[in-house]
């Protein structure tokens, strides 16, 4: 039995998937222990009640007004003073942005190793083991922890979230913070998309074939119709085409949709990278031996500006009827 903190996280007001993804893998650590959150912000108290229903035994919100927005200084003092005061005996954080900075932070902390990018967690025989890809996602690895507490970081949409009936204790605080030096002003969204690409089930990616920023207007019509998220390849960015949060591959974001369709999309070995691990892979290219086509479940060969629109429409057929 084992006492197992999970920090989660919320964007633009909303509790992040991963967030209570993490929490189903902290219950099989705790192995009928203690699972405990952290959700830092004012506007944690809205989403407590989630975390609860989902499994969380105690919530610590952390209400301090300067780290309403994300400052590596202030999350980290007050996640250290959290963890002084819990003593757990594993530490989950989300593989996003966040999670990616803070978390190498509080294992130098502590003198801890970091497992970075879990997309699975089991416990056997009283070991704990977590498997992430690599090369790309071309294989993956089982990492065990062999001195110090099991402390990773877990990538979104991989482990299912379930909901677990109990009590939960909501524990409000207002941490020492200090010495920062680093003042966030205004957070600019530079995507405009509904549906965080990261967490997206389904996701509709455009590359050069797209040929200008108004090539992606199909896919978006697509999009909103399956309410997935508008991804790109480097080439389409490089262009100018859409912005380089939309980034897929290598150098960009990395996305476990259920569903991946690629449009005007080659198949560079940097961008499946990014999405080697869809559940299911439609491409849709002009050019019959494009890479892109070794790793698709289906195949479209056509003009993605008459495919698109048409499937955009059968789409909403079926949706209609369903």
């Amino acid at each position: 039995m084992k006492k197992v903190l999970v920090l989660t996280e919320a964007k633009y007001g909303s509790l992040r998937g991963v967030s209570l993804e993490m929490l189903s893998a902290a219950h099989r650590l705790a192995d009928g222990g203690e699972v405990i959150a952290v959700a830092i912000g004012n506007e944690a108290i809205y989403y407590a009640n989630e975390l609860g229903k989902h499994g969380a035994k105690k919530i610590y919100i952390v209400g301090n007004k300067e780290l309403d927005m994300y400052i590596t200084e202030g999350y980290s003092q007050a996640l250290q003073q959290i963890i002084d005061m819990v003593n757990p005996e594993a530490i989950l954080m989300p593989h996003t942005a966040i999670g990616k900075d803070l978390a190498p932070r509080i294992a130098a902390r502590y003198d801890l190793g970091l497992i970075s990018d879990v997309i699975d967690v089991q416990v056997v025989n009283d070991v704990v083991i977590f498997t992430r890809p690599i090369y790309s996602g071309k294989a993956f690895e089982k990492k065990t922890v062999v001195s110090g507490i099991p402390f990773a970081t877990v990538r979104p949409n991989n482990i299912p979230m379930k909901e677990i009936n109990g009590t939960t204790e909501i524990v409000r605080l207002n941490v020492e913070i200090k010495d920062i030096r680093t003042i966030v002003k205004e957070v600019v969204r530079t995507s405009t998309g509904v549906v965080d690409l990261s967490e997206a089930k389904i996701v509709i990616s455009g590359g050069r074939g797209v040929k200008s920023a108004e090539g992606f207007k199909p896919l978006e019509e697509l999009a909103d119709v399956l309410n997935g998220a508008i991804g790109a390849s480097r080439g389409a960015c490089d262009a100018e085409y859409c912005d380089y949060s939309l980034q897929i591959g290598q150098t960009g974001k990395v996305v476990t949709p259920d569903l991946y369709i690629a449009c005007g999309i080659s198949g560079a070995i940097q961008h499946l990278s990014g999405m080697s691990n869809a559940k299911i892979v439609v491409a849709i290219n002009k050019d019959p031996n494009a890479p892109i086509f070794q790793v698709a479940d289906y195949g479209i060969v056509g003009d993605l500006f008459e495919v698109v629109p048409l499937l955009t429409e059968e789409f909403k057929k079926v949706l209609v009827n369903s």
